[in-house]
């Protein structure tokens, strides 16, 4: 697999209704059980990894909320059901196709990319819908230079992301209480995913993906809702047609294909004009912060959507 050079710079989860009200719970002292789980699962490597662009001074969350609190619906439903029930899953080998309007497919080798010089830690903030939040270290490639290799064709205006099916090692897709129609897909803008910003990663805090967080590769788009962020990808297509998306189809009045953060539109049952700090720590329990326009990515990618209005466009 070639080393990947940068070209320069251009200038999960959310519960449905009827679950949500149904099954809901607080994970609360449950997760320092999680925590330890976690560990027995994770079978993390070091990945070589260097400080890439976007440094930032945000302090990341502590990293047994990060891996223990998470939505990965094809492990079940509950913040701490991806780590309980993901130890089957098996991440390696896997293939990674980049196909459809391009001139050069690609089947990457997501092993030999582990092992990939270019790897970089991009420290973001995560953004759920549901009005949580963290700051998490990941490790990874730009989305761009992915793509890139595989020369998009000038017909190509949207990337198509489409996740793994295993039931027999993801319990979550053959129960059928998710109401999901596998696999799990999603989509962005052609310049949405060429946007520096937008990383694939195959690591976080320094180690190789754990199951429950994506192994061993997902989208990373930190100025939108983190169910945009796919998890397990299996498959890139590059097409001309803005392409569904799986919340999309599930609600498309809440969960619209854009799903830029803003505070100043609220999803029908979530406030988005403040968040809950998963791991902050006060004396009134978890603290609550505004929520920043673009989660405060602003600055990079508002001129993505200057001539759009965000309220029909959400």
């Amino acid at each position: 697999m070639p080393e990947f050079s940068y070209p320069k710079p251009l200038s999960s989860e959310i519960t449905p209704k009827e679950i949500y009200y149904s099954r809901r719970k607080v994970l609360g002292v449950g997760l320092a059980g999680v925590s330890v789980a976690a560990s027995g699962q994770l079978k993390a490597a070091p990945l070589k990894t260097h400080t890439g662009a976007f440094p930032s001074s945000l302090d990341p969350t502590p990293k047994e909320f990060a891996t223990g609190y998470n939505n990965f619906y094809e492990f079940g439903m509950e913040k701490d059901d991806p780590v309980l029930h993901s130890g089957d899953f098996h991440p390696l080998p896997w293939t990674l196709e980049i196909s459809g309007l391009v001139n050069k497919p690609q089947q990457i080798d997501v092993e030999e990319l582990l092992k990939s010089k270019e790897i970089e830690e991009r420290i973001y903030r995560m953004r759920c819908v549901e009005g949580w939040s963290m700051v998490i270290p990941w490790d990874g490639i730009p989305l761009r230079s992915l793509l890139m290799l595989a020369e998009p064709l000038s017909s190509a205006r949207y990337v198509a992301f489409e996740s793994v099916v295993r039931p027999s090692e993801m319990a979550g897709q053959k129960d059928g209480i998710s109401g999901i129609s596998w696999p799990y897909v999603e989509g962005l803008r052609l310049d949405e995913a060429m946007h520096p910003l937008s990383l694939l990663a195959v690591g976080m805090y320094g180690d190789s993906l754990p199951n429950q967080n994506g192994a061993p590769i997902r989208l990373v788009v930190p100025w939108k809702y983190g169910f945009k962020g796919i998890k397990s990808i299996q498959r890139i297509r590059l097409v001309k047609d803005m392409p569904s998306t799986t919340w999309n189809k599930l609600a498309p009045d809440e969960y619209g294909f854009y799903a830029n953060v803003n505070p100043k539109v609220d999803h029908p049952r979530w406030s988005q004009a403040t968040e809950r700090v998963i791991g902050s720590k006060s004396l009134f329990g978890e603290k609550r912060q505004p929520t920043l326009m673009f989660n405060g990515y602003g600055e990079q990618v508002a001129d993505l959507y200057k001539d759009m209005d965000l309220r029909v466009n959400f």
